[in-house]
């Protein structure tokens, strides 16, 4: 597996065996058996889809699919050299982790009023909404409690 993005399609010794001469011009070998090297795949039917792209010998591009049922093939191994793969640091993770706030016991307490408090505070007693009297004032025609 020598190209940078691509798969290898690795298949059972009875599948290679069955396709006989028609498989050896596609396949490679190397230290995990002989495989197929391809640009793209497609597993979503009962053929497996395999693209491969080259050149012909005289210069111009060729792409080529080669499609075989998927109970030959026994493993396909994906070859991503991508930049972003993977669970390494990031320099954009670092620099928006920068740039947030801190929280929880190293930052600094909010000075801001919650909205959900009174003009004067809790603690001021107004008499409003969100007090509680000591002695309620009996309503019209209630029975006093047992």
């Amino acid at each position: 597996m020598n190209d940078a993005n691509g798969y290898a399609v690795f298949f059972f010794p009875q599948a290679l065996e069955a396709l006989g001469e028609a498989i050896k011009p596609y396949l490679q070998d190397g230290s995990a058996g002989p495989h197929v090297l391809c640009n793209e795949i497609d597993t979503s039917g009962s053929l497996i889809e395999m693209t491969m792209r080259g050149t012909t010998a005289d210069g111009k591009p060729v792409a080529l699919e080669l499609m075989v049922p998927t109970s030959m093939v026994r493993m396909i191994v994906s070859s991503q050299s991508d930049g972003t793969f993977g669970f390494g640091p990031r320099a954009a993770a670092a620099a928006i982790t920068n740039a947030l706030p801190p929280v929880g016991p190293t930052a600094t307490p909010a000075t801001a009023q919650p909205a959900s408090l009174p003009e004067g505070g809790a603690d001021k007693g107004s008499g409003g909404a969100g007090s509680v009297s000591a002695s309620p004032t009996p309503m019209d025609g209630a029975k006093p409690a047992p």
